[in-house]
């Protein structure tokens, strides 16, 4: 079931209550980006669902230029600018959605592209409910109550890392005692009792910058939204060497990627086995809609799924994995249980199906 240009409950003149339906009903189906492209006389509006490219309504052009003129007045950029991207935010209260949403344009060749970032406050998800396995839970608690050492999130853009990072976040929050900084790009959630620092690459903020910087004001845990290059891996490193617990991401495929991505930033292979302490490579599988389940309705916009559940293969870095990681024996670093034998299990269970074990798995 998809929705109509008429089920928005607004007149073809109405650009601001189209706008507001639309983010209304995006917030209500937990959609994460709202997608408007101008192609030919209308606009396609496109939702990003569980990490899925749903398409919704389109808007004819008069009424799409209202509305991408509402979103600029509202995000306070310039209405008449198409020819350069623009970056703005929107409060919530103008839209009377539960989530504040970030404007981003782009120039494209059919014509101006806007996509709304929907800012979840619904809080932080507490690490025991984000439905890892439990060994790999008890292995992050049991690593986030040491006083250093390293531990590396991987997964593509949307794999669910930053969730895990700020369940991190306020289990440590919860245990107390220590002085916590993070750098992040951006900050998505606001944690009581935690410094938190965006990065800005237009004022010379980058993420190496802001850590060399940061370890001076006495971290006891730092948190670096992204490793990058190699200074920032080098700091990571050292900082993990020197009695800090640091957490990072880092983009590579798997558990033994990131120890091969890492040696090519930080080609010190004692350093680097004697700081990584725990590795976690993570998915989202999305979870078959509970209200349908799976041939589609309202609730999940006819795509058969509502919500998703963690995939993840970990592996300790142990005295053999420290052995292996000095003499540069990257094959011998692989995860006890792998990914896709951990998305299968979702599929005995019933919380998933085996299409979507496809989607994510199939060579």
């Amino acid at each position: 079931m998809k929705p109509t240009a008429e089920s928005t409950n607004a007149t073809t003149t109405d650009a601001p209550g189209v706008l507001e339906e639309l983010a209304r009903r995006a917030d209500r189906a937990g959609a994460s980006d709202i997608h408007l492209q101008m192609v030919g006389a209308a606009a396609r509006v496109t939702f990003r669902l569980d990490g899925v490219m749903t398409p919704d309504i389109e808007l004819p052009a008069p009424l799409a230029e209202r509305v991408f003129g509402r979103i600029k007045f509202l995000a306070r950029l310039k209405t008449y600018q198409e020819s350069l991207p623009q970056d703005g935010r929107i409060d919530k209260s103008a839209l009377g959605t539960r989530n504040d949403l970030r404007v981003a344009t782009y120039p494209t060749v059919t014509g101006e592209k806007i996509v709304l970032r929907l800012f979840q406050s619904t809080g932080v998800w507490p690490l025991a409910e984000l439905g890892l396995p439990a060994p790999a839970q008890a292995e992050l608690e049991a690593l986030l109550r040491r006083t250093s050492g390293l531990l590396l999130l991987t997964g593509p853009a949307g794999s669910g890392k930053t969730t895990t990072i700020y369940a991190c976040l306020q289990y440590l929050a919860t245990l107390g005692g220590r002085h916590i900084i993070t750098v992040e790009d951006p900050a998505e959630q606001v944690l009581p009792g935690v410094m938190q620092t965006e990065v800005s690459e237009a004022r010379g903020l980058t993420f190496a910058v802001a850590a060399r910087h940061l370890l001076r004001q006495d971290p006891q845990v730092l948190v670096i939204g992204e490793i990058r290059d190699e200074e920032t891996a080098k700091i990571a490193v050292r900082a993990a060497l020197t009695g800090h617990l640091v957490i990072a991401t880092l983009h590579a495929g798997s558990c033994r990627g990131v120890f091969e991505r890492m040696h090519a930033l930080c080609p010190d292979p004692s350093a680097l086995a004697s700081a990584l302490e725990l590795v976690v490579n993570q998915r989202l599988v999305r979870r078959l809609c509970a209200a349908c389940p799976g041939p589609g309705c309202p609730k999940c916009l006819g795509t058969g799924y509502h919500g998703r559940v963690p995939v993840v293969e970990w592996l300790r870095v142990n005295d053999a994995a420290r052995a292996a990681v000095r003499r540069q024996e990257w094959t011998q670093l692989e995860p006890g249980r792998p990914l896709a034998e951990a998305a299968a299990d979702w599929v005995r269970r019933g919380v998933t199906d085996e299409v979507e074990h496809q989607r994510l798995f199939q060579p």
